[in-house]
């Protein structure tokens, strides 16, 4: 059996003591002998952190190792280096080191060690980061730590949120990890598809990377027949052999829409099933009474959506400012359905929108966080019909700097639902029997408020990535028609622009009020990103300034220098790459992507449990009446948003799955054809390539490209040959052929058919100059290809 974390040892050998309020750890800085008060040098501080990734914050170190004044300073230029460096990444509001696990982690518990101890794996983690680290679940006494309270019990296929440290037992895995709490219990549940084999009986064949293959005896087949995408409970695990299963449930055919989009649902443990007593809240909810509202029943709010939305959360007015103190300025007024007043704290219907964290949309369907009793009925802001909102006035000058804002907690009833095409098409001067009358009195003024507000934008300068998003239209049997790129509206912009505005009015709000609160954060590039983007700009030459403060229009005027030229693809990828992830934290930061300081999601409660959050601040703190936020939400404000931000990544993750396996079912009966397509991704092991008229992306094996040894140049984004300088780089127009499309993996392989050019002449040489001291690596024609995803 592997130690607990409290046997964990430090530097020196010693068990780590506490670090008291003068900073000293007797057992992890003195035995060091490090002098306390002075600053540490590189390796310590690698060490410490490795060792305590607890105490991995700027502060946590000063106190560890007691520094003060000009020592904390030089301690923060320290791990700026060491980030520069790529020795160092953020995480949250700690340092780790590269490709390690962050303090508090969500994790999936996906088998069991040869003891029989739950082994867990992240939720999610990046693919070029490899194969996700195991972690050793350590489950703690009934009683709890110290005896106090009762502790969490979690088993086989459970995710959970957990404390990572390092572990002791080097032959074991490289962390343990102590439950925090579980987030989903998947009871058991597994899914794979299943496989007859001759005398009864059959294999349950994994749809995960790291499933593994089961035994389904003839008692447990249920109704599954050969080739059925499956539902199991796992029947017997021993150490020997392999598991044994039993059939659940069949889902359908592998080969039908539904289960393709089932295996994402199932693979990321997305609740797709509201439980009877979530259904019977939402069922026996009552409209909502006009106690602390405001009457704006007469306001012509309208809503601006999707032609096929079903849900309405948000609608808009604008009018020209009377005041004569602001001419020239709007008003702008966003309404947001009210959803805190029917989702209450800690009750059913809330648990449970906890537990999804937000709506999760797919080609064919939607999973809701609310049941459709809320989404779609009570909390729609339907056209003619009473609704509870939350809503923001604000005021802008006529040079769209934002004056004023209020809050109101209305009653309204909206004036028209129009799509984006209906309402954009009005404006362009096609009206038709619905916006006609609408285009003056209301379409107009909106359009006149975007026009100010853009000069707002404009000179705020947020980070503009032209990065066209691709949309899938099924047929009615649920197989893929068409990929294509809907055009992107002005009426797409205002509503957008609107939407941010709002979002940073609740910030504001709830900061005046000091009132705790969920932000949307977005760091800036880490340095060592900055480095790479730089030194791959530096190849077609584009400057990138050195140092930690890049803002958002530095990134502009990259992108500006590029457009319209053959890298302008690539030049916004490598932009896109080098930005870190946004994600939700009660302590903010900013939001570097759309250069706001303040930044909170308000605007879509129905389908993101982040703004019901603020609403409920709102609510509280405004004194608004029933609804507001409670104290133990204050004080679990930490964990929701570790949650929030993890579920969101889940969502997003399944999503582009199912897209990835749709597309790979589509193009399954073409194999062996031609296809034209660009390189999208370059790594040690090969090509990534999208087709851009489906929206797929494969991959060719570097063991494929040709009979040259093949080196990869970080910094042109190329894989050149050694011999020929012949290869190929990021953004290059290829053709290719499909030669493996395997649907349930979303995997499609490619051959290589053209023939590569003339790579730039640092990509030829770097051999020459020390290939291990650069990172790179060199491979030949005729090796295995790389497993994983191909």
């Amino acid at each position: 059996m592997s130690r607990t974390p409290r046997d964990r040892t430090n530097l020196s050998g010693k068990r780590p003591g506490k670090i008291g309020r003068d900073g000293k750890d007797a057992s992890a800085v003195d035995p060091l002998n490090i002098v306390h008060g002075t600053l540490p040098s590189r390796e310590v501080i690698l060490r410490f952190i490795a060792e305590h990734p607890q105490k991995a914050s700027k502060r946590e170190l000063a106190k560890a190792f007691g520094l003060k004044g000009d020592s904390r300073v030089e301690l923060k230029h320290m791990l700026q280096e060491l980030e520069q460096e790529g020795m160092l990444q953020k995480s949250r509001k700690s340092l780790i080191r590269p490709g390690a696990l962050p303090p508090v982690t969500v994790l999936d518990i996906t088998t069991r060690d040869k003891d029989g101890d739950l082994i867990g794996r992240p939720a999610e983690w990046p693919e070029d980061q490899g194969v996700a680290p195991a972690v050793a679940i350590r489950q703690q006494s009934p009683a709890g730590r110290q005896g106090k309270g009762k502790a969490p019990v979690a088993g086989l296929g459970d995710r959970i949120l957990a404390k990572i440290f390092p572990a002791v037992d080097r032959g074991g895995p490289a962390y343990t990890a102590r439950i925090i709490k579980v987030i989903d219990r998947r009871r058991g549940a597994l899914m794979g598809v299943f496989r007859s084999t001759p005398g009864g009986g059959g294999r349950l064949l994994p749809i995960e990377r790291r499933g593994e293959e089961m035994v389904i005896d003839p008692d447990y087949t249920g109704d599954a027949k050969d080739g059925d995408l499956v539902e199991i409970e796992v029947a017997r695990l021993g150490r020997f052999g392999l598991p044994r299963a039993k059939v659940l449930s069949v889902v359908g055919s592998v080969g039908s829409e539904k289960a393709i989009s089932m295996i994402a649902i199932h693979a990321h443990g997305i609740p797709h099933v509201f439980p009877p007593d979530v259904i019977a809240e939402a069922e026996a909810a009552k409209p909502a009474t006009m106690s602390h509202r405001e009457d704006w029943r007469d306001v012509p709010l309208i809503t601006i959506d999707p032609a096929d939305a079903k849900d309405h959360d948000d609608a808009v007015y604008a009018e020209l400012d009377p005041s004569p103190d602001n001419p020239g300025g709007v008003i702008v007024t966003v309404a947001i359905a009210d959803v805190s007043w029917y989702v209450r704290p800690n009750s059913p219907l809330d648990r449970e929108a906890l537990k999804r964290g937000n709506s999760v949309y797919f080609p064919d369907r939607v999973v809701p966080m609310l049941p459709e009793r809320i989404s779609n009925d009570l909390c729609s802001l339907k056209e003619g019909v009473d609704r509870p909102a939350l809503a923001v006035r604000m005021s802008f000058s006529g040079e769209g700097r934002k004056i004023g804002h209020t809050f109101h907690r209305i009653m309204m009833k909206s004036a028209a639902k129009l799509s984006y095409q209906q309402a954009q098409a009005a404006i362009d001067g096609r009206p038709d029997d619905k916006t006609g009358p609408m285009l003056e009195p209301i379409l107009k003024p909106l359009w006149h408020a975007y026009g100010v507000m853009k000069r707002g934008r404009d000179r705020r300068q947020p980070l503009e990535l032209d990065m066209p998003e691709r949309k899938i239209l099924l047929k009615p049997d649920g197989t893929v028609d068409r990929v294509f790129v809907p055009p992107r509206l002005d009426a797409h912009k205002l509503i957008e622009e609107m939407m941010i505005q709002a979002n940073v009015c609740a910030a504001e709000t709830l900061e005046k009020k000091r009132q705790p609160l969920v932000y949307r954060i977005h760091d800036g590039p880490t340095l060592a990103k900055q480095e790479v983007l730089r030194e791959f700009l530096a190849t077609l030459g584009i400057s990138l300034a050195k140092g930690g403060n890049v803002r958002a229009n530095s990134f502009n005027g990259i992108l500006a220098k590029a457009e319209g030229t053959a890298h302008q693809t690539m030049v916004n990828e490598m932009v896109l790459r080098s930005q870190s992830q946004a994600i939700y934290s009660p302590e903010n930061i900013g939001h570097f992507g759309l250069n706001l300081m303040k930044y909170a999601h308000f605007t879509s409660p129905i389908r993101r449990y982040a703004d019901l959050i603020v609403h409920r601040a709102l609510v509280g703190s405004l004194g608004f009446g029933e609804g507001g936020i409670t104290p133990d939400e204050e004080a679990s404000l930490d964990d929701i948003a570790a949650e929030i931000s993890t579920f969101e990544r889940r969502a997003m993750a399944a999503e582009r799955e199912t897209i990835d396996r749709l597309i790979a079912h589509h193009l399954s009966t073409r194999v062996g054809e031609e296809f034209a397509g660009r390189v999208s991704g370059v790594t040690k092991s090969g090509l990534f390539i999208t087709l851009p008229d489906y929206g797929a992306d494969g991959f060719v094996p570097i063991s494929t490209l040709g009979t040259d040894y093949f080196i990869y140049d970080e910094a042109h984004q190329a894989l050149a040959g050694e011999k020929t300088g012949v290869g190929y780089r990021l953004g290059d127009s290829v053709t290719v052929k499909l030669a493996e499309a395997i649907p349930l993996a979303g995997a499609l392989r490619f051959e290589m058919l053209s023939e590569g050019r003339e790579m730039p002449t640092a990509a030829r040489s770097f051999h020459k100059a020390g290939r291990r001291e650069r990172g790179q690596v060199r491979k030949k024609a005729g090796t295995r290809p790389p497993r994983g995803r191909r």
